[in-house]
Order: C-alpha cells, then sequence, then structure tokens
C-alpha cells in the first residue's frame, strides 16, 4: 500500500476502494453498451472532476503557486485593463498550466498505485509529467511578458 492520501483504502478480491469517491477503481458498467443521457450521472461526473480539483489543491504544494501565480494575473489585468484579445492569450496560458498540473498530478497518482516501490521507468514517467508542467509555465511567463509588456 502506498504511503500517501490518495493510496486505496483497503484491497479486497483483487479490487481497490478508492476512499475519495467510494467506488472500486476499477469498476465498470456495462462496457461497450451505451447509457442513456442522464442529468443526475452528468451531475455526478461533475462532482467527481470538483473533488479531483480540490484534492489536487489539498495535496500539491506547486497547485498553490498555480492558483497564487493566476490570482496575479487576473489581478494584473483587471488593474491595466487589458484587452479582451490579451485576455484570451492570459487565459489560455494559465488554462494550459492546470492541465497541465493536474494531468502530472493524476500521472504521479496512478503510478504511486501501479509502482508503490521505486522503479526507474516510474521515476521516468513522473519527471516527464513535470516536464510536461514546467514547459507550459515557462510558455505561460512568456505569454504573460510579452501581454503585459505593452502596459507596462
Amino acid at each position: 500500500m502506498a504511503d500517501h492520501p490518495g493510496a486505496p483504502a483497503r484491497r479486497s478480491a483483487g479490487l481497490a476502494l478508492d476512499q475519495t469517491y467510494g467506488h472500486t477503481m476499477n469498476e465498470t458498467k456495462n462496457v461497450g453498451t451505451p447509457q442513456r443521457f442522464s442529468l443526475a450521472a452528468r451531475s455526478k461526473s461533475f462532482g467527481y472532476a470538483i473533488a479531483g480539483i480540490v484534492f489536487m489543491l489539498k495535496t500539491q504544494h506547486n497547485a498553490w503557486l498555480h492558483l497564487a501565480a493566476s490570482v496575479i494575473v487576473v489581478g494584473l489585468g483587471v488593474y491595466f485593463n487589458v484587452s479582451s484579445a490579451d485576455w484570451r492569450w492570459l487565459v489560455a496560458a494559465m488554462v494550459a498550466v492546470w492541465v497541465a498540473e493536474t494531468i502530472n498530478t493524476a500521472v504521479e497518482y496512478v503510478c504511486d498505485v501501479v509502482s508503490p516501490g521505486y522503479a526507474v521507468a516510474v521515476k521516468h514517467a513522473k519527471d516527464i509529467g513535470a516536464g510536461g508542467v514546467l514547459i507550459a509555465a515557462a510558455g505561460a511567463v512568456l505569454i504573460g511578458a510579452l501581454t503585459f509588456w505593452p502596459y507596462l
């Protein structure tokens, strides 16, 4: 069992119970059978997504840095009264960083479940995921600098 907050609570009959959502992680329902649209199911899906974001904010220090940077960027955008075209660039840059961070966090947790001990391949996977966040963050800084420069 992994030593992180998102580790499965227990293993029973080969299934891991996920404490966050209360269902087995490898649970499948009617694979291959199209499901009817359900507002309740969509609402549940949004709930899972929000729970994932909240969990990431509670457990990942870098997510707090991204949140602080996002608040600063929005604050500067309001202060400088940036154009709507510039807002598009700023929002796209912030979204890219947040998406990269969420994917990286998911990769790290899956790696910890698949290989709780040290494995070179897992190290490489985690390093690559972190590299993706670094690339997105560096691109966001560049976009921010190019966007705010004319307003200074």
